[in-house]
């Protein structure tokens, strides 16, 4: 099969260039309208798509984010595979403003979100165990070494509601649970992505040391933007080292990414809601019929 690239970018990465064909598509779904059309062209022969997360101008904010109607609309254009680009802020000393770090495990602490496809009319579970795909997770950390970056390879990723940022005694809870970065828009985006069957690896850009650290006792906002400006850069380099690494030509993924729904639907075939299942088309339309 054709495989189908998305980035979603985060905070400081609202475009990307040297798309062949490039044109901004608008998408409906029935989960309302995405954060922002999308961008949609070629690297080459991958085909390569683009969604500001905030939206370009930055309009949304982490829990206004329409999260499900962002991966119901790229999964109705094709989307195969999902990197996400998220600005973060570290708990490690050795994770450090302008690192990247390959995301590898989640603790959701949001809770004014929508974080499923499913629910009351058709009922599923799927694993999250491992919450990113490995193969992905692994092309995007040579491609992002490639730039010349410091890339640490696994983190686990703390996902806060926000928009405020963490008080001081949250960081260093966070910090003793073993986290390692700290974001606000991860979740419930990655378990979207294994409900809608694609393969998800996130990229977390450090910015701050959020508020544990000694000698950085507070997040300061002017210094995540002169930072963020850095990792935007990058960034773009590394999506263009990823587009020319991944091959156009895709098979079913070795960790069943592709493949979560096969036993995850609950409802009996005669209790579901036909309005629910009319929704769920594109994001599951491979199993409901």
């Amino acid at each position: 099969m054709e495989r189908h690239l998305a980035i979603i970018g985060g905070s400081g990465l609202y475009q990307i260039e040297g798309l062949r064909s490039g044109e901004w598509i608008n998408v409906d779904s029935p989960f309302g309208a995405p954060s922002d059309a999308i961008l949609t062209g070629w690297a080459g022969e991958l085909r390569l798509s683009f969604l500001p997360r905030h939206g370009r101008g930055h309009v949304h904010s982490p829990t206004t984010v329409p999260y499900r109607a962002n991966i119901d609309a790229l999964k109705r254009i094709g989307v195969t595979d999902i990197v996400a680009v998220s600005a973060c802020g570290s708990f490690r000393e050795d994770m450090a403003p302008g690192d990247f770090v390959i995301v590898d495990q989640f603790i959701d602490r949001t809770f004014a979100r929508e974080k499923s496809f499913f629910g009351t009319g058709c009922v599923a579970h799927v694993s999250v165990a491992h919450p990113v795909c490995p193969h992905l997770s692994a092309t995007v950390s040579r491609a992002a070494k490639a730039t010349g970056v410091t890339v640490h390879d696994g983190g686990t990723y703390l996902a806060m509601e926000g928009p405020q940022f963490s008080t001081q005694a949250e960081s260093r809870m966070y910090r003793a649970w073993g986290c390692d970065v700290i974001g606000m828009t991860n979740m419930p985006e990655a378990k979207l992505a294994r409900e809608a069957e694609i393969c998800y690896a996130s990229v977390a850009m450090i910015t701050d040391y959020d508020s544990w650290h000694p000698e950085h006792g507070a997040v300061d906002i002017t210094q995540i933007i002169a930072t963020l400006q850095g990792n935007a850069d990058t960034a773009r380099a590394m999506v263009s080292g990823i587009a020319q690494t991944l091959s156009p030509h895709r098979t079913p993924c070795e960790a069943a990414c592709d493949r979560a729904l096969e036993h995850a639907i609950m409802t009996a075939r005669d209790s579901r809601d036909p309005a629910v299942i009319s929704r769920l088309d594109a994001v599951a339309g491979r199993v409901l019929w």
